[in-house]
């Protein structure tokens, strides 16, 4: 990347760090959304130095709450996310290499969806849901962490309409989060595709989503919940459609109409190649 590209980089980071900080979970969205809709990395890097960054972030959140784990919780979220994050890096791994095109797409679905997901989100229910929720929560949270390395929206949007602790709620998230940040980075590392410029792109990187975290911690935005979550939701949008845009173009190739300079100049080429008469 050129020295422009970088900075552009850096401000996304920041960009990206400000909304997980307002809502939670839209780092990995709105980074790897907006580097691909961009051009600024491809998809696949991008979503290396996300999960890069969900490693260092989780382990740091882990050990600063330490906390007894809610097994009869995490268990099956471990279980089920696992299973989705195997599906998703063989299915991202298909898509790269054959239908380039449908993976910008497939992500710019991904981030539509979650978009509406997070305005949907309703009041907390008055039990439990059962188990199955759960299950699919947890494979489609870890279908997304082995595609793009964003497995929040899925078990956020469920977890949180559940009446339990919010402490326990960010402890199981987080324990999640890292489970599937790091198989999906042995994974992917099998593959040779953590490259130098990952390392260095995520080297980059964390201090400012340090500098960013800790300045909302000591002045967090003034901001009413319902506005922070339109104005997420809007750059999901716009980064989602334009994924999605770019996508269909590239799978559906416009053909080349020439213009009247091409058509006369056709007949002349070949006038011209055409032998003298005898």
């Amino acid at each position: 990347m050129s020295v422009i590209q970088y900075v552009m980089f850096l401000a996304l980071v920041g960009l990206a760090t400000f909304c997980q900080n307002l809502t939670g979970f839209a780092f990995g969205l709105i980074f790897v959304g907006v580097a691909g809709a961009t051009h600024l990395m491809g998809i696949g890097d991008a979503a290396n130095v996300a999960c890069l960054l969900s490693v260092v972030n989780g382990v740091a959140y882990l050990r600063a709450h330490r906390q007894v784990p809610q097994w009869t919780l995490l268990k099956p979220m471990l279980i089920s996310s696992v299973i989705g994050v195997i599906g998703g890096v063989l299915l991202l791994q298909w898509l790269s290499g054959n239908a380039l095109s449908g993976l910008r797409m497939l992500l710019g679905l991904a981030i539509v969806a979650c978009a509406l997901l997070l305005l949907l989100q309703k009041q907390v229910n008055a039990q439990v849901s059962g188990p199955v929720s759960l299950w699919v929560a947890g494979v489609a949270s870890g279908v997304l962490g082995g595609l793009f390395a964003t497995p929040g929206p899925p078990m956020v949007y469920h977890l949180y309409r559940q009446p339990l602790d919010r402490l326990v709620v960010r402890q199981c998230l987080f324990a999640m989060f890292l489970t599937c940040a790091l198989l999906r980075l042995v994974m992917v590392a099998w593959e040779g595709e953590i490259t130098a410029s990952v390392l260095l792109a995520a080297a980059l990187a964390f201090p400012v989503v340090t500098v960013v975290t800790w300045l909302h911690m000591r002045h967090p935005p003034a901001l009413p919940k319902r506005l922070v979550e339109w104005m997420v939701c809007l750059l999901l949008v716009l980064s989602g459609t334009s994924l999605l845009v770019s996508g269909w173009n590239a799978s559906h190739p416009q053909p080349v109409v020439p213009d009247d300079e091409m058509a006369m100049a056709v007949p002349q080429r070949f006038q011209a190649a055409a032998p003298a008469p005898r």
